[in-house]
């Protein structure tokens, strides 16, 4: 039927000039020929004369596209400020490499703020180009609104305005196959969250050794936004790990002083008066006890345990403390001692460097950064001397007995067990669906 179609097609404009080209196209471009024949609109027996026509051709040169500018490059970043924080500190953190920024802000009634407001825990984020000059900043100040620096045209601009956030909460569950940040990152967890959860677990699981391939977390985790962008760090809500077949519980509550915390199911406060370890991730190099000394070449008691990781590394107070000294202190290179309450101490030797602010008499809070992992005093690589003594006698901090912090107080129990059944039965929901994994 088609080929008797052609043909029909082919008869009706075979007395025309341009009949054969029309029905050539045709063939070639395979187009429905009815459809050709509507579209020039020549109805049945009509004489068409057509005026002559002649082809021109012309040649062209060389086409050039037209080559598109090169988008510049953007960086993005967030550093949380730090006790003793300055905002020349934290733009080195962030890679701003712009003395223009510093003086802009300095100079700029809004732009101020930022050195006036600065509070240990918020987040400062940062967007910076190719040379690391300043693109954008945002920070939260205490008054509900949010301080934004932007780079235009016209110069750099600074606003402060009121925001109103929303808090998203989120439901993940990951399982382990290689570390928790690639776990993590494959459930789409933030890592400020997974930072979170190795501080929780901190005094129950040394993420440095303990984990096991298989482990499982199952989280619930708040984030707060404005204007659909993250303007605050998140936090976790109830948490659960399952290390090595034993699993471990985390549930945020707030104390009657409004204090939050973390707890297990039964009330007993999760945090201990120690961390286990000064490192949020390493690996012990060397333990506590009689060891060969790798620069003397002799055997000798080792009074505390080195954790290997890299140059800057951040290291932690493994409790609340008063500062005893801080300096160079012989073999230890640039070391910080802290005095805790109960007649301990703690130290932190072969730093590259310390913590702003930090001076004898000072105060610390656990889990605050004190110094920076490095190679100082008698060391052949990077790594973190940390000892522990109790009443001048040094002991083995992976094993030394941590006493538990404070539980639930008795007039709190009737509302802290409500608490702990809405988020156990949260977490068990999470924990009965299918993990992300990262193979």
């Amino acid at each position: 039927m088609k080929r008797e179609k052609a043909d029909i097609l082919a008869q009706g404009v075979a007395r025309t000039g341009w009949g054969k080209r029309v029905v050539l196209a045709v063939l070639l471009l395979g187009l429905p020929p009815l459809a050709v024949m509507t579209a020039f609109g020549i109805a049945p027996g009509t004489e068409v004369e057509m005026a002559d026509s002649r082809l021109i051709e012309q040649r062209l040169g060389e086409l050039k596209l037209a080559s598109e500018a090169p988008t510049a490059e953007r960086f993005a970043s967030q550093e949380r400020v730090l006790r003793g924080d300055t905002v020349a500190a934290i733009f080195d953190r962030l890679g701003v490499r712009d003395a223009e920024a510093l003086d802009f802000l300095r100079g700029d009634a809004a732009g101020r703020q930022l050195f006036r407001q600065l509070v240990p825990g918020r987040t400062v984020q940062a967007e910076t180009g190719d040379n690391g000059e300043l693109l954008a900043l945002r920070y939260m100040l205490g008054n509900a609104s949010l301080l934004e620096v932007a780079r235009t045209p016209a110069g750099l601009s600074a606003k402060q305005r009121p925001v109103t956030m929303q808090t998203r909460r989120f439901y993940k569950s990951a399982t382990i196959r290689s570390s928790l940040f690639a776990a993590t990152d494959a459930a789409g967890i933030p890592d400020v969250i997974a930072a979170q959860v190795t501080r929780v677990f901190a005094t129950d699981i040394d993420f440095h050794s303990d984990l096991r391939k298989g482990d499982r977390l199952s989280v619930v985790y708040e984030m707060a936004y404005e204007s659909g962008e993250p303007v605050a760090p998140g936090r976790i809500v109830a948490a659960q790990f399952v290390n090595d077949g034993r699993a471990y519980e985390a549930i945020l509550f707030t104390d009657e002083n409004g204090e939050e915390g973390y707890y297990s199911p039964d009330g007993t406060n999760r945090a201990k008066s120690f961390m286990r370890s000064p490192l949020e991730f390493s690996r012990i190099s060397s333990g506590f006890g009689s060891r060969f000394h790798p620069i003397f070449k002799n055997w000798r008691a080792h009074t505390g345990v080195d954790f290997a990781a890299p140059q800057g590394t951040r290291v932690l107070a493994t409790a609340d403390a008063q500062v005893l000294s801080v300096g160079r202190k012989g073999g230890y290179g640039n070391a910080i001692e802290l005095r805790h309450s109960g007649g301990i101490t703690t130290l932190y030797g072969h730093l590259s460097a310390f913590a702003s602010g930090l001076r004898p008499g000072s105060h610390v809070r656990q889990g605050e950064v004190i110094g920076f992992v490095g190679k100082t005093g008698y060391a052949t690589g990077p790594h973190l001397h940390y000892e522990f003594k109790i009443g001048g006698v040094f002991q083995d901090p992976m094993k030394v007995a941590l006493p538990k912090a404070d539980p639930v107080s008795p007039q709190q129990r009737a509302q802290f067990a409500q608490v702990a059944q809405q988020t156990r039965d949260a977490i068990s929901r999470v924990s009965a669906s299918t993990p992300a994994r990262f193979e």
